[in-house]
């Protein structure tokens, strides 16, 4: 999955849900041929155990000489003001930097991490723990043809890569992509308390729609037709899901509900902006 491109060093700024998920995936592909992580609760992590791995629990462990191909800063955009200005002096020794932090701008964060700073932003999603993941990426005017490839393989390692030149779209994507997994998470939840209230075993309603949604995606994953046309393909006149569509579809029904959604995550996402 990864683009077969292997950096000397790579440095990871926080290493939580989403920073760990990208480290896995760069062990698993051999992106780099060390990582060096600033991540102050360490706690009983498998990547301690890799020999490739190096944990810090401030940036000021790291050592001055040290210029790593690119630095990741994986923290919460609440953190972003206070963490950033450790990192400046990395940016005149050609270290890329990549974000993934919701709503902070390439502006925002050139403004902390100094003029000569190539920055890309990028919005990858919790698949990415398992390889799936998809990430939408826009870089800034210093990152040039070869960051572009940096970024590229770092993501890609944990799934696929979109690129866009038009920065404004990131809290669409963040709204869609970013977020979009706890709604399908949530359609389980729903899912499993409706087949309870419908007779099913707790269990066996859970098995069913875990197995239904991640069937059900895949299928929509690799197949060339439209979402819709897969769905009329399961939808019989007068039948059961046709019943269950009625509902589904109506004016108040689920399009309105998550239109509205989305346009209150990407709201939010503008406003992690200021």
């Amino acid at each position: 999955m990864s683009e077969a491109i292997s950096f000397p060093s790579v440095l990871l700024v926080g290493c939580g849900r989403m920073g760990g998920a990208l480290l896995s995936g760069w062990l698993e592909n051999d992106v780099a041929e060390r990582y060096i992580v600033v991540e102050p609760a360490v706690g009983s992590r498998p990547h301690t155990l890799s020999p490739h791995v190096v944990f810090l629990a401030s940036p000021d462990q790291l050592d001055a000489a040290v210029r790593p191909a690119a630095a990741v800063i994986a923290v919460k955009p609440q953190v972003m003001v206070e963490t950033l200005p450790h990192y400046r002096a990395l940016a005149k020794g050609g270290t890329l930097f990549l974000s993934i932090a919701a709503g902070r701008t390439l502006g925002f964060l050139a403004s902390r991490l100094g003029d000569d700073a190539a920055v890309v932003r990028a919005m990858p999603n919790t698949p990415a723990a398992i390889g799936h993941g998809i990430s939408v990426a826009c870089a800034n005017a210093k990152v040039d043809t070869a960051g572009r490839a940096r970024a590229q393989a770092l993501l890609a390692a944990v799934g696929e890569v979109a690129w866009i030149e038009d920065e404004t779209l990131m809290d669409a994507v963040t709204a869609v992509s970013g977020s979009g997994p706890a709604y399908v998470f949530l359609l389980i939840e729903c899912l499993t308390k409706a087949g309870v209230e419908a007779g099913l075993p707790g269990p066996l309603a859970e098995k069913l729609a875990r197995a239904t949604v991640a069937g059900a995606g895949e299928l929509a994953r690799v197949s060339p037709e439209p979402a819709a046309q897969l769905r009329q393909a399961v939808t019989s006149p007068g039948g059961t899901t046709r019943a269950a569509l009625d509902v589904l579809m109506a004016k108040d029904g689920l399009e309105p509900l998550l239109r509205r959604a989305v346009l209150a995550a990407a709201k939010r996402s503008q406003e992690l902006a200021d």
